[in-house]
Parts: structure tokens; sequence; C-alpha cells
């Protein structure tokens, strides 16, 4: 399936010169790195969203605690509102820290329809044997319109147990 994938998706997008900085919510991203999720929402057109996940992701590259390695990016659109496809994004974004991560479950994924929690544990044991940091940044998540992606966000929120993993 990942001949099928846009790779473009899976990059961080570039900051523009003309984008304002923001310490105050730089710091609040940075006080979610000890929870499993920070999530960040602002109104259509005001470039938050977008600056402040971009700009502290980038600002990561100097902070000891992450390494810029270590930040899979994924910039979600309506058309991946399936848990397959979803689910090969989310694997394809993290192999880009780590080509292991998900390789059974992208198999597994591939070969027969699994019921997603059970493919989504094969993956978490694939992030909870990660021995650094990893974040997984989903950009534009509100677009995926879908409870069955909903549900396996919720699944994989509630198991991880990384030490080191923020979503």
């Amino acid at each position: 399936m990942s001949g099928d994938l846009l790779q473009t998706k899976l990059y961080v997008p570039r900051l523009r010169s003309s984008l304002v900085p923001r310490p105050r919510l730089i710091e609040a991203l940075n006080q979610g790195l000890v929870g499993k999720l920070t999530l960040i929402s602002a109104p259509p057109g005001l470039a938050k969203q977008r600056w402040s996940a971009v700009g502290w992701s980038t600002l990561q590259t100097g902070n000891a605690a992450l390494t810029p390695t270590q930040i899979a990016w994924l910039s979600l659109d309506e058309n991946d509102s399936t848990p397959a496809r979803f689910l090969s994004y989310v694997i394809a974004a993290l192999q880009r820290v780590d080509p292991r991560i998900g390789a059974s479950t992208r198999s597994m994924l591939q070969a027969s329809p699994l019921p997603i929690p059970s493919l989504l544990t094969v993956l978490l044991n694939d992030i909870a044997a990660q021995p650094d940091p990893l974040m997984l940044v989903l950009d534009d998540y509100h677009v995926v319109d879908a409870r069955p992606v909903d549900e396996a966000l919720a699944f994989l929120l509630d198991h991880v147990r990384h030490r080191n993993c923020t979503w």
C-alpha cells in the first residue's frame, strides 16, 4: 500500500518568514511533552495550528529531549477517513523515524482484513520498543470525519505506554 501513499504528506511544512513568534504557545507545547496528546486548535485562516506545530517541531531541533529525526509528521486530508488508509499513513510517518516501526502491521494490513485493534496492538508493541522519544504530529486531523478512525486513534492513545511518546 505504500506505493499509493502521497509521500509529501509525510514532510514537515516549511516555516514562512512572516510568522510571528508565540513564546507562550511554545512554552505550553513544551509542557505538553509530559503527556500523551497535545491538541492545538484555532479558527481557520489564523495559521496558529500550522505555526504552532511546525514552529515548535522545528525549534525542537535544539532540544536534547527530542531530535528532529524523532518527529513523525502526517498532513491529513478527507481521503484519509478509512481506518486502513489512516493507519497506512500513520505507519509511513512513523517509519520516517524508524523503518522498523509498523513493518509487521503494514504486512498484516495488506495481507488480510484483521480487526483494527489487533493491528494497533502490533503497532503499539513496535512503538514501545523504541528507546528514544517519539512524536507524531497529525496535521489537519479535523478533516478526517470518520468514527472508526477516531476510535483507532483513541485506542492508540489509551494504550500507548512509551515513556517518551507524544501525539
